[in-house]
């Protein structure tokens, strides 16, 4: 970690990775999940409304080819010399058979300026045939697998219809990075039924795997979810954090994360016509930098008060 920087950029790790700007380009490869399709149950998580993370230029009825080219035209126009990293985002996307992924990830690494692959997934859609391929892969390309870990608490992974444990993300991360291939998580702060030392108790488990990066969000509760009709029901059930409450959760948890692992986001922005709340008007880049103000004003940076458990 540079000596100036309060915490492990994702933007740094990339440049460490490559010698030009990469920016992604989300892609919609037509996924549906374990919880959704009946094979673990119906309807999928609780919170999960996937119109929340579709760009403009996503969608299922255009081929990856298609996105990833629509997606290079709208970034292009800023940075004509940018290389990217095809971002399979929407659902889980290693569920299916390994042919055809095989043949959707291939299509996309064969896109001219594309150089790698982030791949968003469910640890327990991960078979070794499949590890066993992306570690091949990763041998010629950057490849990225981020899973859906959301929490370390199985009571609470129940309650959002996750569908899978805790055991199964720590399984996954283990396997992963085992094989050399560079391994996320994701995690959403203020799930219901967490306290704050719940949440901070997330940071210390994972300070203990083998994370290559770590994304972070509020909970969001989002329009035609059953996480908005529950919120309808019991409002008193869920605690929303406002915006300067979210930014000291926030740094008590960078506080606590092991200092190798490279941080990507703090927050997430749903579209403001499907966002029931919190609803605080700011950017992503926005709130960023009044994260990085209080760490400042704090004096404080990732992994200060990390101890490891090795």
């Amino acid at each position: 970690m540079e000596i100036n920087r309060p915490y492990n950029d994702f933007g740094e790790f990339l440049r460490q990775q490559f010698p030009y700007k990469v920016q992604k380009i989300s892609i919609h490869a037509g996924f549906t999940c374990p919880n959704r399709d009946g094979t673990k149950g119906h309807g999928g998580c609780t919170y999960c409304n996937n119109q929340t993370f579709s760009p403009e230029y996503c969608h299922t009825d255009r081929t990856v080819t298609q996105q990833i080219l629509d997606g290079m035209a709208f970034f292009a126009r800023k940075y004509p010399a940018m290389k990217y990293l095809a971002y399979f985002q929407a659902y889980t996307n290693t569920y299916a058979e390994l042919n055809r992924l095989q043949k959707l990830y291939e299509e996309a690494l064969a896109v001219e300026g594309v150089v790698g692959l982030i791949i968003g997934t469910r640890p327990d859609c991960m078979p070794d045939s499949l590890l066993q391929y992306l570690e091949e892969l990763s041998q010629k390309y950057f490849v990225l697998v981020e899973y859906g870990v959301e929490s370390t608490l199985n009571r609470t992974l129940q309650r959002i219809n996750r569908g899978h444990t805790f055991e199964d993300s720590l399984n996954a991360i283990i396997r992963t990075a085992q094989k050399s291939i560079f391994t996320g998580a994701h995690m959403i702060l203020g799930l219901p039924g967490e306290s704050r030392e719940d949440i901070l108790q997330h940071a210390d488990i994972l300070s203990g795997l083998p994370l290559t990066t770590l994304k972070l969000h509020q909970l969001q509760l989002i329009r035609n979810t059953r996480m908005a009709k529950e919120y309808s029901d019991a409002p008193d059930s869920f605690h929303l954090f406002d915006v300067d409450e979210y930014i000291e959760l926030v740094i008590d948890f960078i506080e606590k994360i092991n200092p190798s692992i490279y941080l990507e986001r703090f927050v997430s922005q749903s579209p403001k016509e499907l966002l029931i709340a919190p609803d605080w008007g700011l950017k992503n880049f926005e709130f960023t930098a009044r994260v990085n103000k209080r760490l400042k004003e704090r004096n404080t940076w990732q992994g200060r008060v990390f101890t490891s458990s090795v």
